[in-house]
């Protein structure tokens, strides 16, 4: 398992349900194409896998 877990918010958020949007901005995503880089553990991996069709994910 990786360190980190880089994150970039590669759809919009606006058409999804009001629960995956919260999920995107929890990760600390506000804009497209932004990028965060997050600790790699069980409570962000799943954030990540319910708005997997929002976002790229690449571990560093």
């Amino acid at each position: 398992m990786a360190n980190k877990l880089k994150v970039t918010l590669v759809k919009s958020p606006i058409g999804a349900i009001p629960k995956q949007r919260a999920t995107v901005e929890a990760l600390g995503l506000k804009k497209m194409h932004k990028t965060v880089e997050l600790p790699d553990n069980e409570a962000v991996r799943g954030m990540v896998w319910h708005v997997r069709h929002l976002v790229k994910v690449e571990e560093i």
